[in-house]
């Protein structure tokens, strides 16, 4: 396995690191093997980075037979769009690095959760903008996620369900100015518009799984409601799993991730990551 640790971007505005675990070829059977790679975004409300949603979500993702890689991103104050861009730089560090990993460079995905699946879901809706080409030195190509897998991510900005402390944490810093300059471009009337994800889906957006728990008392289900919807309505192809039970930050909802009296386990849900294995290799080419 190739396991190291990488600077995402040599900007002095960005703390991002890209940690990898490359499954291994083996060149009697599988030296020209290619694997699709799963990015792993953890949540955290851009303050933290949840610890049950990191290497045991790439583990496991390694158990399913993906790459894997996690990206700690820059968490607030920062200036948005800043941690945007650290995804889409980790995307084209992965691209960059495909052929010595071995990585099918049409098959990343991003696996955000929570605040991380907010973050995912940003690059899934401005990988192809001119506004994130201001920002970084890429392509649309070189940065472009090919498909997400969205764990109760963070979706609306909208007051009555946002998760309040992701919103302000990702936004809260950014000028006036700079705010101002950046709604003009997108054509938004408020960076409330710019980062509520169900106002900015296109037909560019990545095929999409997403799961999340009627019960989630830090992130309301309605989040994924008007995802799943704002993607049908774009004809965009997704999987949607609405669980009865659960609380919030699941991770692998198993007792992996559970906390010693066991909570953070919930047996209904931990079937997600066969689900979102069976849902992958389903799509025509992947």
């Amino acid at each position: 396995m190739i396991h190291e640790t990488l600077n995402v971007s040599d900007s002095k505005n960005s703390s991002a690191t890209l940690t990898t675990y490359i499954l291994q070829n083996y060149p009697k059977f599988s030296a020209e093997r290619l694997r699709p790679l799963v990015l792993v975004i953890p949540g955290g409300g851009y303050s933290h980075y949840g610890q049950r949603e990191q290497e045991s979500i790439a583990l496991k993702m390694n158990s399913l037979g993906f790459h894997a890689a996690i990206l700690h991103y820059t968490l607030a104050p920062m200036r948005f769009p800043q941690a945007l861009c650290d995804a889409a730089n980790a995307v084209a560090l992965i691209r960059k690095n495909a052929g010595s990993w071995n990585v099918d460079s049409n098959k990343i995905i991003l696996a955000g959760f929570s605040a991380g699946g907010h973050l995912s879901s940003l690059l899934g809706c401005f990988w192809n903008s001119q506004f994130l080409k201001d920002y970084i030195s890429c392509t649309s190509e070189e940065i472009r996620p090919n498909f997400l897998c969205l764990s109760y991510p963070v979706v609306t900005a909208d007051e009555k369900f946002c998760h309040a402390g992701s919103i302000q944490n990702i936004i809260g810093s950014i000028p006036e100015e700079e705010a101002a300059k950046i709604c003009k471009s997108l054509g938004k009337n408020s960076m409330r518009e710019v980062v509520s994800i169900e106002k900015n889906i296109t037909e560019d957006f990545p095929p999409t799984f997403i799961w999340h728990t009627l019960k989630d008392e830090a992130v309301p289900a309605k989040n994924t409601l008007l995802l799943a919807n704002a993607l049908y309505e774009k004809g965009i192809d997704c999987e949607y799993h609405l669980f009865n039970r659960g609380k919030h930050a699941l991770a692998l909802a198993s007792a992996e991730t559970a906390n010693p009296d066991g909570s953070n386990a919930e047996s209904e849900c931990t079937v997600w990551p066969e689900l979102f294995k069976n849902w992958f290799e389903g799509i025509p080419n992947s």
